[in-house]
């Protein structure tokens, strides 16, 4: 068994991913990747028994798709999500169905509530679906007193809550761009990879071995604080400095980022009264999309990211900054005219560990490297909680104590649409709103190498360990150091 494989990835599909990545990052390091980039499927896959599809033939043809995800995906699609078609073949159509449930009754109430004539009786007066009229509207399935109909969806359709994947005229998923967040819960979710977010690796491999060539410029890696609980092979201290054994200048905290947030947030939330959080980009994409009217709501700050990076580029002229973090919608983020100025590239913890691989480096064997800048509350951003404790700790700092804080903390884009909907509907009884799109906040995002609740534990451990510092003498020692 190959090492890699055992370095703590969730899923095959993230390790089958993963080594496309580190296939693409190495010929790009090496300068071969234009001459050897189709020979990349067939070391992957280098006979019939390492396949799972029919044949070695498909299975390499796919692979070519993921090595064009690799580099960039498909440049007229502007979502950072793609379907790769070919491999989307397996998941069974689904929708609602009829189960061995079914007791014939007499009262038909299925028949009786569908308003499209889908619902039909054998000789047994056992219930049919006929999926040619039926709309999915589940008011069959809600009146049924055995519970015998059932919604089965694709995995990347149930994973898809802002209903933005469908399926097109071959049965293969296909994204609506006016409404998917890049949040990436289908990339994870499905079983067969046959979606996947873009790949900007060379575009920060390009930015380091530029930078070996030009002593002026530096190239900063801004890391979300989810890291503390991501490479468990290893300590957070050798992450460091691996990362910059890859030839990074510095690693910095984006919970520094996070406090220059909290502080700034906290003032404005007191100033205006009623607020939404602006962290999470796919959480602000969805309220752009379904709750416009709200958008004056939303914080005016810059995600902790692009916070971190605006101050690292406003004292740095030389400054080149590559984010890494758990989150395919950051990849989205960094292309917005309000961010792009100060993020260079946009990473995810999986493309991290290709690079590390891709370099051979054993982080395990190095080091310790520092990262000791943020304070406890900057650190728990990362998960959901977190940044309202941060707002209620950055008003008591500020004076504003006085202000009664009553927040929400929606974990999961489908509380967040609860409460936004409250709000716009005026029955919301509170004045902060923290939206996190992914479950459990930042440490549930798609670009993780684990999922789970240890995670939680791991970035509570993390900010603890900076638990004396307060917010305001994290952001006096940034800039006074």
């Amino acid at each position: 068994m190959e090492k890699t494989k055992t370095r703590k990835f969730d899923t095959k599909i993230q390790h089958l991913k993963y080594k496309v990545l580190r296939e693409v990052a190495k010929l790009a390091w090496e300068d071969r990747l234009m001459e050897e980039i189709t020979d990349i499927p067939e070391k992957i896959v280098p006979g019939p028994q390492a396949t799972m599809r029919c044949c070695v033939y498909k299975e390499r043809a796919i692979l070519s798709k993921r090595v064009k995800l690799a580099t960039g995906g498909d440049k007229e699609n502007p979502n950072v999500i793609e379907v790769i078609t070919i491999a989307c073949d397996e998941c069974p159509m689904g929708g609602f169905e009829v189960t061995d449930a079914c007791r014939g009754c007499l009262a038909h109430r299925c028949e009786d509530v569908c308003k499209f004539g889908a619902i039909t009786f054998d000789s047994h007066q056992k219930a049919h679906i006929d999926k040619s009229k039926c709309k999915e509207c589940g008011a069959c399935a809600k009146v049924c007193p055995f519970s015998a109909i059932t919604d089965h969806k694709r995995p990347c359709q149930n994973a898809c809550k802002v209903k933005a994947i469908s399926m097109d005229e071959n049965k293969a998923a296909y994204i609506n761009n006016d409404k998917c967040i890049a949040c990436g819960a289908c990339v994870y979710q499905c079983p067969f990879g046959a979606i996947s977010d873009k790949s900007f690796i060379l575009d920060a491999i390009s930015l380091l071995k530029e930078a070996e060539k030009n002593q002026a410029m530096k190239v900063y890696a801004v890391v979300a604080p989810t890291i503390s609980s991501q490479f468990t092979y290893a300590k957070l201290g050798q992450v460091v400095t691996g990362i910059k054994a890859l030839g990074f200048h510095t690693v910095v905290e984006a919970a520094l980022g996070a406090d220059m947030v909290a502080a700034a947030e906290s003032k404005e939330l007191a100033e205006k009264g009623f607020l939404t959080s602006s962290c999470c980009p796919a959480f602000v994409t969805f309220i752009k999309q379904n709750f416009p009217d709200l958008l004056p709501f939303v914080s005016h700050n810059l995600s902790p990211m692009a916070m971190i990076s605006k101050y690292i580029k406003d004292t740095d002229e030389n400054a080149k900054i590559v984010f890494i973090g758990p989150c395919t919608a950051k990849k989205a983020e960094v292309q917005l005219d309000s961010v792009a100025p100060y993020v260079d590239v946009a990473l995810t913890f999986e493309e991290l560990q290709a690079l590390f691989d891709s370099r051979e480096i054993d982080i395990s064997e190095l080091s310790e490297g520092v990262l000791d800048n943020a304070s406890y509350f900057g650190r728990i951003f990362a998960r959901c909680g977190g940044l309202s404790d941060a707002v209620a700790q950055g008003l008591k700092e500020q004076g504003l104590a006085d202000f009664e804080l009553k927040p929400v903390s929606c974990d999961g884009i489908e509380a967040c649409r609860v409460a936004l909907l409250k709000k716009s509907k005026k029955l919301l009884d509170a004045n902060f709103i923290e939206g996190m799109a992914c479950t459990g906040g930042c440490i549930g995002g798609a670009g993780c190498l684990t999922h789970g609740a240890k995670d939680k534990n791991e970035v509570d451990r993390y900010g603890l360990e900076a638990y004396e510092k307060t917010i305001t003498s994290a952001i006096s020692v940034l800039k006074n150091g």
